[in-house]
């Protein structure tokens, strides 16, 4: 596993332990058991993970949802932090890396921001800019259904364009807090907003930001 998605992983299922399984997250109508099971069917069930992507699969993965969700809740931790089984392409350090890092990451302060005591984390820069290149990536996709234009903002001024339209916002913040704003966390994320007033509303009460 690479060191970042290994690192988000077992913070995750750290947070997840904790919370315990009846905790809120960032993810509306999930409780940290629902997220927890989430996390170990999409990857160790990709008959029913497809559901995430295809809606004629979706109520095959409800039911699969459901199933793990019943399960002891220490066991769905131990699935997690133990990692997919070995025949899952998860297991490839670059696969790994590639789609479980910002997974892991989003997760793991979706747990951390439902609490009422949260605190940003102090992220490494090594990580902010891996972050970055995630988000530079993602960008057109996670924006595709923004009411306004969108324009992602580094403090450095490095930028990212997420929806090209009028009127345009700009969201500033490092690329952690831009990423959880992106993927439509956008009431937890510390971001500065500039733009047209009505826009900056629209675009924070938006619920279709996001993969």
């Amino acid at each position: 596993m690479s060191t970042f998605a290994k690192r988000e992983r077992l913070l995750l299922a750290d947070l997840l332990e904790t919370a315990g399984p009846d905790a809120p997250t960032l993810c509306e109508g999930w409780t940290t058991r629902d997220l927890a099971a989430h996390v170990v069917v999409r990857e160790r069930r990709p008959d029913a993970a497809a559901g995430m992507l295809a809606k004629p699969l979706a109520s095959r993965l409800d039911r699969v949802m459901d199933e793990y969700a019943a399960k002891p809740y220490d066991e769905l931790i131990r699935l997690i932090r133990t990692g997919p089984p070995k025949y899952s392409p998860f297991r490839l350090k670059q696969v790994d890396e590639a789609a479980n890092t910002v997974e892991f990451y989003i997760h793991a302060e979706d747990v951390r921001r439902a609490q009422p005591d949260w605190s940003p984390r102090e992220l490494d820069p090594v990580f902010q800019d891996l972050l970055w290149t995630r988000l530079e990536r993602t960008a057109r996709m996670t924006g595709r259904h923004a009411p306004t234009g969108l324009v992602l903002r580094r403090p450095d001024g490095r930028t990212a364009v997420a929806h090209r339209g009028t009127p345009v916002v700009t969201a500033t913040g490092e690329p952690s807090e831009l990423l959880m704003f992106a993927y439509g966390r956008q009431d937890a994320a510390k971001v500065a907003l500039e733009g047209d007033a009505d826009a900056i509303t629209a675009l924070h009460d938006c619920r279709q930001l996001g993969l």
